[in-house]
């Protein structure tokens, strides 16, 4: 005689477990494809979050947001342009690294309009950028931080060079440059 209850009840436990091990399956497959994508900066995102999975959501409308976006590649005439105005900014930080930092940061706002990037609120246009440009992002964070203290008057000039070293790292990526080896700022007389 078959026991149906029993074997009903098996079953169900089977099913159950399955279903476990078939959520965790996916939840580590989503975490693992966001720490390839995001990289350092799902890391930080954990680390500023609540929960694992409220930061790996925060990642995933990043995514989505970003995708919506129009994002394109300059044309090589903006890219001469922008590249051109840069080297400009960076020979200027050498008379005026004050000023240097503000035409540094006002030029990345328009090589990120240019591309399509929204650039009204800094926190919105971080996360946009951590999209696609997930390494150099804190870059850019770090580089803004500075410029914020300099606005206050609390940044030094070595604080100032360093900005620009890392707005430069954006400015590589979004421009499409590759890294000048070798290169390096001029300190400021």
């Amino acid at each position: 005689m078959v026991n149906t209850p029993l074997i009903g009840s098996v079953v169900l436990i089977v099913v159950a477990v399955l279903a476990i091990v078939a959520a965790i399956y996916l939840r580590n497959r989503r975490t693992e494809r966001l720490r390839g994508r995001f990289g350092p900066e799902y890391d930080r995102t954990v680390r500023e979050s609540a929960s694992r999975s409220r930061a790996e959501a925060d990642l995933q409308k990043r995514e989505a947001r970003v995708e919506r976006l129009r994002i394109k590649p300059l044309t090589a005439d903006e890219t001469a342009r922008f590249t051109e105005a840069w080297h400009r900014v960076q020979t200027q930080f050498v008379d005026d690294p004050k000023g240097a930092v503000t035409a540094a940061d006002r030029l990345l706002g328009e090589v990120m309009s240019a591309r399509g990037y929204p650039v009204s609120d800094f926190d919105q246009r971080a996360a946009d950028i951590s999209v696609d440009h997930p390494r150099v992002v804190d870059n850019y964070r770090a580089g803004h931080d500075i410029a914020l203290r300099h606005a206050r008057g609390q940044a030094t000039t070595e604080d100032l060079r360093q900005a620009m070293l890392n707005y430069r790292a954006l400015f590589d990526e979004l421009v499409g440059e590759a890294p000048h080896p070798g290169e390096h700022l001029p300190h400021a007389a």
